[in-house]
């Protein structure tokens, strides 16, 4: 089944979300905005919902360095279960790890970390433009791996 609207990256915090966009063939993801986690942040991403047409969304799931789920894991999948109820969308998740720090890297050329460093940092410098950076990135992951005919991934 071809759809015909975009896909929402979502990189969930529990300060802040942040939240990127398709573009209209669903192949790159582009940053576009990070959203307070208040109790407005489904309301707001409601409106980016209906605003940019978005028919399945993607959320990061929260792994620690052995690829295993983490603390944060729990709270997304209450996250997951909030957004298939309030939109009826199609909700997939992408395994993220060092998003932010990816992200961070990314838009700064500075001293190069090691990625343990990078980590045990991200909290303390963490700004907000990251995570809606670091949302593109996992969508980006998923949009390739869908669109690679050799790992195609079969959607509900």
């Amino acid at each position: 089944m071809i759809f015909s609207g975009r896909f929402l990256g979502v990189d969930y915090g529990t300060k802040r979300i942040g939240v990127a966009i398709s573009d209209k063939n669903n192949t790159l993801a582009f940053p576009k905005e990070i959203i307070l986690n208040d109790k407005n942040a489904l309301k707001r991403i409601g409106d980016i919902i209906t605003k940019e047409n978005v028919s399945e969304i993607v959320i990061g799931e929260s792994v620690d360095f052995s690829g295993k789920l983490n603390a944060l894991s729990g709270r997304i999948e209450i996250f997951i279960l909030d957004l298939k109820e309030k939109f009826k969308l199609p909700v997939y998740k992408q395994k993220e790890f060092l998003t932010s720090v990816e992200a961070r890297k990314s838009g700064n050329n500075k001293k190069s970390l090691s990625p343990s460093q990078a980590h045990s940092r991200v909290k303390q410098i963490k700004s907000g433009r990251i995570d809606a950076s670091a949302a593109a990135l996992i969508l980006q992951r998923y949009l390739d791996k869908i669109n690679n005919p050799r790992h195609s991934v079969a959607r509900k």
